[in-house]
């Protein structure tokens, strides 16, 4: 009866592995809810970034705002969470489907962030620290993408939507798995869906440009 007893407590592999892609799916998500904007401005003592400029909690909006130190530190949180997570689920070698989910998960977490009453960022940042985790040269070629239409157009948005919107192809260029491509395909449709405003911006001619040396590449 004890023995018994105790293979019932014992944890089941299966079980073990499936509470382990839960804790990092979630976890990625808790982590990519931190606003790093936020958080950098409340401690550095600026004012909230998303009641000034564009209202938009990401490195852009706070480097328009509070400068160019302040910019750095947000924009590296937000690639860090990205990333992290993302590591993590590769070194515990779990199913690609589950590093793929966690990736979903951080960026899910920057543009809806719990503790932040679901109001985020646009996402660029916290996307190029997700496929840096899943591929070093997946994030290379999204930079490059970002800085060569950049160079060409001189609209940030523009070029992170281009840049998302290749980012899949890269995916199968790179990992020809299809789990890669599909989930990386749904982050380019979410981020294009947090840019609608930039979108109707840059179809009015409206969108504000580039000033090289001041801008970063972010939502």
């Amino acid at each position: 009866m004890q023995r018994s007893t105790l293979d019932q407590m014992r944890l089941h592999p299966s079980n073990s592995r499936m509470l382990t892609n839960i804790l990092l799916i979630a976890g990625a998500y808790l982590l990519g809810s931190v606003a790093c904007a936020v958080v950098v401005c409340r401690a550095m003592g600026m004012p909230d970034p998303r009641v000034g400029g564009s209202g938009n909690p990401g490195a852009t909006n706070v480097l328009r705002l509070h400068g160019k130190a302040a910019a750095v530190l947000t924009l590296a949180g937000d690639i860090l969470k990205g990333l992290l997570p993302v590591f993590v689920a590769r070194e515990l070698q779990v199913p690609d489907w589950v590093v793929a989910a966690t990736g979903v998960a951080a960026f899910a977490g920057h543009i809806y962030p719990v503790f932040f009453a679901f109001r985020g960022g646009k996402g660029v940042a916290t996307l190029v620290g997700v496929l840096l985790g899943i591929h070093w040269a997946l994030g290379a070629a999204f930079v490059g993408t970002w800085l060569l239409t950049a160079a060409l157009f001189r609209y940030s948005s523009l070029s992170a939507l281009i840049a998302a919107v290749l980012t899949p192809v890269y995916a199968w260029l790179l990992l020809p798995e299809l789990t890669y491509v599909v989930a990386l395909a749904a982050l380019a449709a979410a981020l294009m869906w947090r840019h609608r405003s930039n979108i109707r911006n840059l179809i009015r001619g409206e969108e504000e440009k580039i000033q090289f040396g001041s801008k970063a590449p972010t939502g």
